[in-house]
């Protein structure tokens, strides 16, 4: 299973626009080579260089014939095509970008889980139920890590 970004690559910084000091907005994401028998996806971003690892953004329940994510993916709830998102660490919907400490490189984790299964859980959750709800069905798992630095 691959992981990746026309915005950026792994190992490199992300673009500002796609951070807080810039647009706040998600980058497109591409994936491809699913495991045979995957029939949702989830995406957990995580920060784990800030204090307390910092979880920007909570999305699942995407369905495998889906080739990404766009550019600027909403932040509602609840999505086209049974999609839904959860609450990152700041306590809101959906995807908040970058905003380190100035002068300290920070790594994002896009981590892309493979899931046996549609995940019964409603739009809103924490970052905790949705691993608990995970648990057993995780079929394959990849990463694509980037850096910021304000």
């Amino acid at each position: 299973m691959l992981l990746g970004s026309s915005a950026f690559a792994g190992g490199e910084y992300i673009p500002r626009r796609y951070s807080g000091l810039g647009g706040n907005i998600s980058p497109p994401l591409e994936w491809m080579k699913l495991p045979e028998g995957t029939k949702s996806l989830t995406l957990i971003l995580e920060d784990p260089d800030a204090s307390k690892t910092f979880t920007h953004w909570l999305i699942y329940n995407i369905p495998p014939d889906r080739e990404g994510l766009p550019e600027a993916v909403p932040t509602e709830p609840n999505l086209p095509d049974g999609i839904r998102q959860g609450l990152n660490s700041a306590g809101e919907t959906g995807y908040t970008g970058p905003y380190p400490p100035p002068n300290r490189v920070h790594h994002y984790h896009f981590r892309l889980f493979a899931l046996d299964t549609v995940l019964r859980l409603k739009a809103g959750n924490h970052q905790a139920d949705l691993i608990k709800a995970m648990e057993g069905h995780i079929i394959d798992q990849t990463d694509l890590t980037g850096l910021f630095v304000a």
